[in-house]
C-alpha cells in the first residue's frame, strides 16, 4: 500500500515551479514515475516521492522530447528542491523525543 497525505500534495500548489521557477497557479504535486518509488499500472508513486511542478514542466517530463534519464533527473532536482522547501516552510517537520 502506498503512502497518500492529501495535505502534503495541497502544500505544495502553494510552491514555486521546482523546475522554472513559476508561480503561476499551476503548479502541482507531480508524483514519481519511478517503481522504486510505489509507481505501478494505474498507481501512483508514494505521496512523499512528489516535485512540485507546473503544468508547463510536468509536461515536459511526463510527455515531453528529453530522454528518459535527463526526465528522471529534472524530477529529482525538483523534488530535492520541493522536500527542502516543505521543511523550510514547517509544513513536514521531524518531532523529537
Amino acid at each position: 500500500m502506498n503512502w497518500r497525505s492529501k495535505k502534503l500534495l495541497e502544500a505544495c500548489r502553494e510552491l514555486p515551479c521546482g523546475l522554472c521557477g513559476v508561480e503561476d497557479g499551476t503548479v502541482v504535486a507531480a508524483h514519481s514515475n519511478q517503481q522504486k518509488d510505489g509507481k505501478g499500472t494505474g498507481i501512483k508513486a508514494h505521496d512523499f516521492r512528489v516535485a512540485a511542478l507546473c503544468y508547463r514542466c510536468h509536461m515536459q517530463i511526463d510527455q515531453g522530447g528529453a530522454g528518459k534519464e535527463e526526465k528522471r533527473q529534472a524530477w529529482e532536482y525538483a523534488h530535492r528542491k520541493t522536500i527542502g522547501w516543505l521543511f523550510e516552510k514547517g509544513i513536514v517537520n521531524v518531532i523529537s523525543k
